[in-house]
């Protein structure tokens, strides 16, 4: 059923557009290579992934710097799989990851089409918790920052979601008013129950078909949008 009213269409980038786990993966795999790193990529990953979204956790709710994350998902990794790094290494990985990530482009299936569709009828934005020198990147050089008239990431706003700050942060540099906005973002806590919180409609990009008892608007697929705008 399509949704009324809405001018403005909010979404967040890491794992909604932004295809996060795979181009990660490519990112570490040419790391590693550079620093001449023997690791079984795949059963690296396999640890780092969870571990990863575990400290992005601790970093939404204040817990923990940008520094510790990206020197503690490292380490905490590393130490799951029994190799054993030193110290000056997982911070010269830490920095390689940051400067090769942006380099991979790889988006979720359908993302140029949808943003074609959606850009004809709304103004499109861009709501992330991501670090603002890699997020500029990924959008740059995945050639989708052309879709979007205003980036917030967490960094501008000094609050993450879904701290409801962020949001009105994203909504007065967009001008735009929350109740003809709409967010779209695969976190559940993060960008729909964040959006809801603040008045603003939602859309749940739920990938791994969460289990959910309420009556949030959900998608498995960027290309179902039109269901909805």
């Amino acid at each position: 059923m399509k949704i009324k009213g809405i001018t403005d269409v909010f979404f967040d980038l890491d794992h909604t557009l932004w295809d996060f786990d795979k181009n990660s993966g490519l990112a570490f795999e040419k790391i590693f290579k550079l620093n001449s790193l023997s690791v079984n990529l795949d059963v690296f990953l396999s640890q780092y992934e969870p571990i990863n979204l575990s400290y992005w956790k601790l970093y939404r709710e204040e817990k923990i710097e940008k520094e510790a994350l990206r020197f503690g998902r490292l380490n905490d990794a590393f130490l799951a799989i029994n190799k054993q790094i030193d110290e000056n290494t997982i911070l010269k990985l830490a920095d390689d990851y940051i400067t090769h990530l942006p380099t991979f482009n790889h988006l979720f299936e359908n993302t140029f089409e949808i943003l074609d569709y959606l850009s004809v009828n709304y103004n499109l934005h861009i709501i992330t918790n991501g670090f603002k020198e890699v997020q500029q990147g990924k959008l740059v050089n995945s050639k989708i920052n052309t879709y979007f008239k205003t980036v917030t990431n967490s960094e501008m706003s000094g609050v993450k979601k879904p701290n409801p700050k962020i949001f009105d942060f994203a909504l007065q540099v967009a001008n735009a008013n929350v109740d003809q906005s709409i967010m779209i973002g695969d976190n559940y806590e993060a960008d729909v129950l964040g959006a809801i919180n603040v008045g603003m409609d939602a859309i749940f990009f739920d990938i791994n078909n969460m289990q959910l008892t309420n009556n949030i608007k959900r998608v498995n697929k960027l290309y179902d949008l039109k269901k909805y705008l």
